[in-house]
């Protein structure tokens, strides 16, 4: 169980994490961008380039972050362009952080198995703060 933060940027997230690099050191985890995703992505031409995808452990923690794309939603405001990814141990696990966090708040995706194989919601709480809850299946092994 841990908890990180994922950064949305408007066009200039490798930019930044190939920065980020230089300051913490270290090699990302995974790098992907929207061209890579699957061929039914709903994403322009000329946002397939972008990252869809980045993280870098940085000790115990990972920074994670992604272009926004016009296809996918406004460009992101800076101040509110980040999210804290929960990582839960279990679906059921999960399922209960994320009931508990959008009561109240506002659904973005419910909880399901996405296409990158990990079960995934987002959510805005209350007070306003965006959540990633995720548990990768590629743990339990």
């Amino acid at each position: 169980m841990n908890i990180n933060t994922y950064i949305w940027f408007n066009e200039s997230c490798l930019e930044a994490f190939e920065y980020y690099k230089t300051v913490f050191g270290g090699e990302f985890k995974s790098l992907m961008t929207y061209r890579d995703g699957p061929e039914d992505l709903p994403v322009a031409e000329e946002d397939l380039d972008r990252i869809m995808h980045v993280s870098l452990p940085i000790g115990s923690s990972v920074l994670m972050g992604s272009d926004s794309c016009s296809s996918l939603g406004p460009p992101r405001v800076m101040g509110n362009n980040f999210s804290l990814c929960f990582e839960a141990d279990n679906t059921e696990h999960a399922d209960d952080i994320y009931r508990k966090l959008s009561s109240g708040g506002k659904v973005i995706y419910p909880m399901e198995d996405a296409f990158w194989g990990a079960y995934y919601g987002k959510l805005t709480d209350k007070f306003g703060i965006n959540w990633d809850i995720i548990f990768s299946y590629h743990q339990e092994q």
